[in-house]
Formats: structure tokens, sequence, C-alpha cells
């Protein structure tokens, strides 16, 4: 049986000592604003998959993952000399697709808000359909004296 509490806390650790080690040692050029943003370790803790963003266009993108497979050796021996665990685990770099579906969802509700603006510019100057009150309302008969609104004369 895993222990995914261990696994866990492996995960956390990997994402601290990469995102170090990309910070001090690695001085790679094409390495461009990479940021890591989740880790992830299968349950025998054999393999892990680090998850990153990179702050730029797609060719700063595709310089950065050349950089990170080419220093892939490097991140993984600082990972297995700083946790300290039997078997180090391979790292596989891929990139976060979350930049990319929150700026899906921003453009989603951006359409959505003309929208509403578009139906609410269209409704201002409109008019009911039928009366302006449209629920029946019971009709009173009139009072013996005459008087239909109830008040002495």
């Amino acid at each position: 049986m895993t222990d995914t509490a261990r696994a866990r806390k492996l995960a956390d650790r990997i994402r601290v000592v990469v995102a170090e080690t990309l910070q001090r040692r690695i001085k790679d050029p094409r390495l461009g604003y990479v940021t890591i943003t989740d880790t992830r370790v299968t349950g025998d803790l054999r393999e892990a998959t680090v998850f990153y963003t990179v702050y730029g266009d797609d060719e700063e993108r595709a310089s950065s993952a050349a950089a990170l497979e080419s220093a892939k050796g490097v991140l993984r021996s600082e990972v297995g000399r700083q946790t300290g665990v039997r078997f180090t685990p391979s790292l596989t770099f891929v990139p976060d697709a979350l930049p990319e579906n929150a700026r899906t969802i921003d453009d989603l509700l951006a359409k959505a808000r003309a929208s509403d603006a578009e139906v609410r510019q269209a409704s201002s100057g409109a008019a009911y359909a039928g009366d302006a009150d449209p629920y029946r309302k019971p009709v009173r008969d009139e009072e013996p004296g005459g008087d239909t609104d109830g008040e002495d004369a």
C-alpha cells in the first residue's frame, strides 16, 4: 500500500528543490522566467512530474523547455542529494495549462459581460407587452350609499 502523505511531502520537497536549483545553479541563457507551479509523484516514488509556466511568447516557452530538458540530470542529482530517498525519482517537465485556461475563462467572461450590456441597453427603452400590473384584482361591488372609495363625504 502506498503512503499518499509521504508522496505528497516528497512532491512538495521536489518542487522547492527544483525551484531553488533553477534560481541558483542553472545558468542557461535559454531559461526564461520559469515558475514551478506543481509537482506530482507516483505512488511508488519512482517518477515525478514537475509542472511549470514560462512568462513570455511561444519562442521563449520552447527555449525554456529545451533548457529544462538539458538541465534534467543536474536537477535530478540535486533532488536526490537534498531529499535523501532511496531511489531518486526521474523528473518529467510538463508545461502547465493553467494560464491558457485562465485566459480562456477571462475571454468567456468578457463575452458574457458584453452580451449582458447589450441586453441591458436593448431593454432600457422597452415597455411591457401587457398592462403594467398583469395580476387580476377582484372587482369590488358598490356600497349601498353610492360611495365607491369608502370615504365619508
